[in-house]
């Protein structure tokens, strides 16, 4: 069975989605996840963009070995220099290397002609080739770049020992059958072809991403870049889980597969929509909630006499259970822990402890506790982030026909209890303004966004707040049964974040470039 390599760039391309910003643990975090997953490749970040970003290649590439870890760089010496200082400590470093191919790019970006392409993007791999043995070349826009002038520019990669050359359709322009030929080409066309390793990198600007994926694959590609949940620039990216599930599902068709560990898609999907703020959509293909859901009373029909009648894919084989413990007031400390080990968190005493209080405190107020409320609770509290302000107490004074008041009480890291008392537009606008003057910070509010964990008038409700200051955007959650209090604790989530991202962002860059 021929082997299909992945790349992940959920780090990297993934991050570029506008509004999310993730911190250096977040980033390890993720990254570790990843490699639990096994992935082959992770695409770090781009160590050039700012000190923050190769801080955190650095920290994401002493944390993981048993994956390639991957820096971009434009093709230029002080980007290669960037990430020759964030892959140092990497066990097994690879250079990503770009240059914008296209006519369009070339003549409205760049300003340069072919052969000063081929000779910028020569020179570059040249100088890599002295601090790295393994190098990826990127003709960016390469799915809009003349046939025979990208095939030049494979060719000269090749001659000049890259590992892999990967042809992007930077702008999800492509369909299939145009994509595949490439690739087809590529291999028909260019020497020394079969010495190196060629690469698919989609977007889905058209929903093409994962079909054009899977045609270089029956073309010839070798490796597939993509995101966890297809997250990226504009629409997104291939989602990985979508390929491996489509190799491992259709064997006899494609006649290759990945080695990623398939019991692991679900928990990192859930990881990475917690960490970026990006939920997903119900319908998602493989991830998403409905993915495994049966309403129509023919499917449940089916479904009940045989699964296969309406499922392709087991969920088990997601990592996902078709049985549910459930959980309630009287459940015990025991049923819980091992509620918590079934679903993939072995907390030490105190985690535990202080969960298994949350989750007597959610149960006093639900009849039944699900999954998804516990795993809610779980993953708001390991969220790593230092807790410079704690809320401890927020009181609403609200009617419809008076000015709503909002009390709340915070302590500091200090120890120190701060009680502010603010009026507002509303009832959350006035918990902001008063968590606003007990921290003493100046925010932006940009984003604000409710959704509900699970069913139920009872359900959890889980808050995503985006904060901006002086240009450094941060993200928020917050869970709780009371929407008011969820508000709250994602605005004070937010904040810490806010204080975490000053203290590392230093004077870097905090904008992102748009990439291939």
């Amino acid at each position: 069975m021929r082997k299909i390599y992945l790349f992940d760039t959920t780090l990297r391309d993934g991050e570029q989605s506008p509004g999310v910003n993730l911190n250096t643990q977040e980033k390890v975090e993720i990254a570790l996840q990843l490699e639990k997953l096994a992935m082959d490749r992770i695409e770090a970040g781009f160590p050039a963009a700012s000190p923050g970003d190769l801080a955190a290649v650095d920290a994401v590439a002493r944390a993981v070995k048993n994956a390639t870890i991957v820096g971009l760089a434009r093709s230029r010496e002080q980007d290669i220099d960037a990430a020759r200082e964030a892959l140092k400590n990497a066990q097994d470093p690879c250079l990503h290397l770009f240059l914008a191919t296209s006519p369009i790019h070339r003549k409205h970006k760049l300003r340069m002609e072919k052969e000063q392409v081929l000779e910028t993007a020569e020179a570059a791999i040249r100088y890599a080739k002295k601090y790295f043995s393994k190098i990826e070349f990127s003709p960016e826009d390469g799915g809009r770049t003349e046939l025979d002038f990208l095939c030049q520019v494979v060719e000269m990669a090749v001659k000049n020992g890259v590992s892999v050359v990967n042809i992007p359709d930077t702008v999800g322009y492509l369909t299939p059958y145009e994509y595949g030929n490439i690739f087809k080409t590529v291999k028909e066309t260019v020497p020394g072809i079969e010495k190196i390793q060629l690469s698919a990198h989609c977007h889905d600007d058209l929903g093409m991403a994962t079909a054009n994926a899977l045609a270089a694959i029956l073309n010839g590609a070798d490796q597939v870049e993509g995101t966890i949940n297809g997250i990226g620039e504009r629409a997104g990216n291939t989602a990985l889980e979508e390929v491996a599930m489509a190799l491992a599902t259709r064997q006899d068709f494609y006649q290759a597969n990945t080695g990623l560990v398939l019991t692991e898609i679900a928990r990192t999907s859930r990881l990475v929509s917690r960490l970026t703020g990006m939920p997903v959509p119900g319908n998602k293909a493989i991830v998403g909630a409905n993915a495994f859901a049966h309403e129509s009373g023919i499917h449940q029909d089916g479904v009940l006499k045989e699964k296969t009648t309406y499922e392709i894919i087991s969920p088990q084989t997601i990592g996902l259970k078709d049985s549910k413990l459930v959980m309630g007031k009287h459940s015990g400390r025991h049923a819980f822990r091992e509620k918590l080990i079934d679903l993939g968190y072995d907390l030490g005493e105190e985690q535990l402890n202080i969960a298994f209080a949350k989750f007597k405190e959610l149960a006093d107020k639900k009849k039944e506790v699900s999954e998804e409320d516990i795993l809610a609770l779980i993953e708001e509290k390991l969220t790593s982030v230092t807790e410079a302000f704690v809320l401890e107490e927020i009181q609403v004074s609200y009617g419809n026909h008076s000015v709503p008041v909002a009390a709340v009480r915070i302590r500091t890291e200090e120890g120190d209890v701060v009680v502010e008392t603010a009026s507002g537009n509303g009832s959350v606008d006035s918990i902001y303004k008063a968590i606003d003057k007990a921290t003493r910070e100046e925010v932006q509010l940009t984003d604000y966004s409710i959704k509900a964990v699970t069913d139920g008038k009872d359900a959890l409700g889980e808050v995503h707040v985006v904060l901006v200051q002086n240009g450094i955007s941060v993200q928020g959650r917050g869970v709780s049964t009371d929407i008011l209090e969820a508000s709250a604790r994602a605005y004070v989530d937010a904040i810490n974040r806010l204080l975490d991202r000053r203290k590392t962002v230093g004077e870097g860059r905090t904008d992102k470039i748009q990439l291939i």
